[in-house]
């Protein structure tokens, strides 16, 4: 029988998923945790359960197109994304943050940015940060970054940003304030639809010792 992969963020994540995965009885090989390991694909407890360690923005996309069965993501990528073949099943409560506004000190608190009809904003989230202001009657033209996003204002692109923010320690350290939160975010457990109807027997097993514990 074909294996159910399972595929999961790399990064920080990881310490937070460490209990939920022990707790299920469904746990990766040890290789899994090395940061310098070339593998892609990892065993587990399970003979029939593999996962990958990917990118964050990633896992929705293996999920959707059904190269893994079941996926753990951020809500903030599936804001981004918005894929249709995707199920979203249960928040495991980790991971929490919010996608907010971001910007120099001195403009944070500025009401009059409310007022515009057009705006440039650098962000990696562009689909869901466009919508965002479209839905208050703003164009926004937004700057596709991936990292290191807080550059932007610093050097002139833009005057804000939209990011992920947990502690605010880079916004601060960068001489930045968060301004208005627009969503908060933890991570979810999907699935791919596809899958989730032809193997709902093996799948829901899996979610089901994922969302115990």
């Amino acid at each position: 029988m074909k294996d159910i992969i399972i595929a999961v963020p790399k990064g920080r994540i990881l310490e937070e998923l460490d209990p939920i995965f022990k707790k299920s009885g469904i746990t990766p090989e040890k290789e899994f945790y090395s940061e310098n390991s070339r593998k892609l694909v990892f065993e587990s407890s399970e003979k029939n359960i593999k996962f990958i360690k990917v990118r964050s923005f990633d896992v929705a996309t293996f999920v959707s197109f059904g190269a893994a069965h079941i996926g753990i993501c951020g809500s903030d990528v599936l804001l981004e994304f918005d894929y249709d073949n995707i199920y979203t099943l249960s928040d495991l409560e980790i991971g929490k943050c919010r996608l907010s506004i971001a910007a120099p000190k001195k403009l944070a608190q500025d009401k009059n940015f409310w007022n515009q009809s057009h705006i440039r904003i650098a962000t990696k989230y562009v689909n869901f940060t466009k919508k965002y202001f479209e839905s208050k009657g703003i164009q926004a033209e937004c700057i596709k970054l991936n990292g290191s996003i807080e550059l932007a204002p610093m050097l002139g692109l833009c005057n804000r940003i939209v990011d992920l923010v947990s502690t605010g320690k880079t916004l601060k350290a960068n001489d930045m304030a968060e301004g208005e939160k627009l969503a908060d975010v933890s991570s979810k457990l999907i699935a791919n639809r596809q899958a989730y109807t032809t193997r709902k027997k093996e799948l829901s097993a899996i979610i089901k010792k994922f969302e115990n514990a």
